[in-house]
């Protein structure tokens, strides 16, 4: 899912917005998850899928009433400043966005490098391909070349039919490998598979991106919170006939704690075509996937810092209108994690469950503002209102709570997690406090007026307008 204008007065559709739910989504790291899960719980890694899955419902209804109070957000950093106070908007933009593109992106470089040096053969080692990589949508992005945003909706259609092609390949039985002996048990795990919910759960996350588009889209009321649900649909179904299709010619064994599960199936099921082909569209999908978190990242750090809740420094921009320091921050971020050798192969998981926890994090962030918006502004116009009061907030936090405390199973995989999150987390929190309190010189929980918030939007709109939105042409 990548940026691009969308011209004044032109509406899209439903399918339009289906195809950026799920375009964010569909990810190398996602089907990294799915054949890890597969890897460890066989056929019943889809408890684990339909629990993420209900939870991702919940933060779909969440959203589209953030967005429909707030139509011209743009982040969570807006919707939170009214109803929690500065400081926890910027650790929730932190923990939710930087840390989750910092541990996310750095795993989808690492996998575009270890699945070209895999696939072709290359006499180099995986880092450089990363790198490479990183340098390429850096670039673009210092141009404000949106060379992604109108082949997005085909790269979705790509990914989402190759793994279906592929899982019907499987189900059927016509697999170009020897099909495994039938009797693998279901569900080995038994009830301890939902501990595997937070890795289901990278399968389904980040649906929220389509919520920049209630002033685009045809009847937002309904199709934001709608484009949301069905893409979280066409996920599952993709998933499941792709997992399944795999587990008849590959062991779980054989899929867990590899880099590219995803190249193995295809290979196993369509032969050497099938792993070229894999292989390509994982570049692309990666590609795609990274140019989409930089790009995002990096414009809501110079909103932030035009809010004065970052330096200053973060909102300047080049002659094309690019938020370079920003851009370059990411890039280096990147380069940091590729090049210490914290992104290889054997550390992917722990990448993809890290981002899990900070993006949970701020999702429970989000529920709050809806319950705490409801008290605050009782009576404010809302395009669209999650239903049955706030049930689905209160479920939503208490399953996503549950999932941060059950990680992974790995009892040390989880201690090193917490860990690293918790340092990261703590010192964004000492920063928030003390940038709220000495620069913006406002108290710790002090929030900003949602007609303040409203207002700023208006005066803003035109100049947020002409700024790259996600959508397609």
């Amino acid at each position: 899912m990548a940026p691009v204008h969308t011209p004044l007065g032109k509406k899209i559709g439903l399918m339009a917005g289906v195809a950026t739910a799920v375009g964010i989504v569909v990810s190398s790291s996602a089907m990294v998850s799915l054949g890890e899960g597969i890897g460890i719980a066989g056929k019943g890694f889809i408890f684990a899928m339909i629990a993420a899955l209900f939870l991702n419902v919940f933060v779909a209804f969440t959203f589209a009433e953030l967005s429909g109070l707030i139509p011209r957000a743009g982040g969570l950093n807006r919707y939170t400043a009214p109803a929690l106070g500065s400081v926890v908007s910027i650790v929730a933009v932190i923990s939710g966005y930087v840390m989750v593109i910092l541990f996310g992106g750095s795993a989808e470089a690492g996998i575009a490098g270890i699945v070209v040096v895999d696939v072709f053969n290359l006499p180099i080692s995986p880092v450089i391909v990363s790198l490479l990589v990183v340098a390429l949508l850096v670039f673009v992005n210092l141009q404000s070349v949106n060379v992604y945003g109108w082949v997005q909706i085909f790269l979705v259609c790509l990914m989402v039919g190759s793994i279906v092609i592929l899982g019907i390949i499987g189900l059927t039985g016509v697999g170009a490998g020897e099909p495994v002996e039938a009797g693998q048990p279901f569900n080995p795990m038994g009830v301890g598979v939902l501990s595997l919910t937070a890795l289901a759960f990278w399968l389904f996350i980040g649906v929220e991106f389509v919520t920049p588009l209630a002033e685009e889209i045809k009847k937002p009321k309904v199709y934001i919170p709608l484009a949301m649900v069905l893409g979280l649909l066409v996920i599952f179904i993709a998933d499941i006939i792709f997992g399944f299709g795999t587990l008849n010619y590959l062991l779980p064994e054989q899929l867990a704690g590899t880099g590219d599960p995803h190249i193995l199936a295809a290979n196993a099921l369509a032969g050497p075509i099938g792993r070229l082909w894999m292989g390509i569209v994982t570049i692309l999908a990666t590609a795609s996937t990274l140019n989409t978190m930089i790009t995002a990242v990096a414009r809501m750090l110079a909103a932030m810092a035009e809010e004065h809740e970052m330096p200053r420094i973060f909102a300047k921009r080049n002659s094309k209108g690019a938020p370079w320091v920003a851009v370059i921050s990411m890039g280096i971020l990147f380069v940091l994690l590729l090049v210490t050798g914290f992104a290889d192969g054997s550390s992917i998981i722990i990448f993809i469950l890290a981002s899990s926890f900070c993006w949970m994090l701020a999702y429970v962030v989000a529920h709050l503002n809806v319950i705490a918006l409801r008290i605050r502004y009782p009576h404010a116009k809302r395009s669209f209102k999650s239903p049955l009061g706030i049930s689905f907030q209160l479920i939503g936090i208490a399953g996503l709570v549950w999932v941060m405390a059950n990680i992974s199973t790995d009892p040390d995989e989880a201690a090193l997690i917490y860990k690293t999150v918790g340092i990261m987390l703590g010192l964004a929190v000492v920063y928030a406090i003390v940038w709220t309190k000495v620069v913006m010189r406002k108290r710790i929980f002090e929030t900003t007026p949602l007609e303040e918030i409203l207002h700023a939007d208006e005066v803003d709109s035109e100049r947020q307008y002409h700024q790259p939105i996600t959508t397609f042409d």
